[in-house]
């Protein structure tokens, strides 16, 4: 890629939307959307009914509103939303460690296992594929509006 074409880039990124990561933050959702699906339709007894869940239900709501403000900051190249989403992500990690793992390791009478190997790798590889989407929704949200900001203050020096 010439000089010029860098430039013709960086100067359409004035006037088109940042779309990957908004996308990435997107399917983030979907995956997370996946996870709790998974989780809430187990029937295991009583022992979903505890706080726990509830604040996992909480937690799903606000990441779920608070992720998809990020794909609408990260459209418009704004910073701040390449730091929320990165955060996101790795709170998304942490969850792999919560709820999960707590009912992958329990096991009741007359029930066994709260939750069986395979739902567990299925809970679990939905919490990392939303991780991934947000991380990568933050470093290439975060590198564009980087870029973004560089040129548009290298055009103030230039009309100065």
């Amino acid at each position: 890629m010439t000089q010029e074409e860098r430039l013709i880039q960086k100067d359409r990124m004035r006037f088109i939307k940042n779309k990957l990561p908004a996308n990435l933050a997107l399917f983030a959702i979907l995956f997370d959307v996946f996870y709790f699906v998974s989780i809430y339709q187990s029937d295991v007894r009583d022992y979903y009914y505890t706080m726990m869940i509830g604040a996992s239900i909480l937690y799903n709501l606000v990441f779920m509103l608070a992720c998809f403000l990020a794909s609408e900051g990260l459209k418009n190249y704004k910073m701040s939303y390449a730091w929320l989403i990165g955060a996101l992500g790795v709170g998304q990690i942490i969850r792999i460690f919560v709820l999960p793992a707590q009912a992958h390791a329990t096991e009741l009478k007359k029930v066994g296992r709260v939750m069986g190997d395979s739902q567990y790798a299925f809970v679990v590889g939905c919490l990392i594929l939303s991780a991934v989407c947000c991380l990568a929704a933050a470093v290439i949200g975060g590198v564009r509006s980087k870029v973004l900001k560089q040129y548009l203050a290298s055009l103030e020096t230039k009309s100065a």
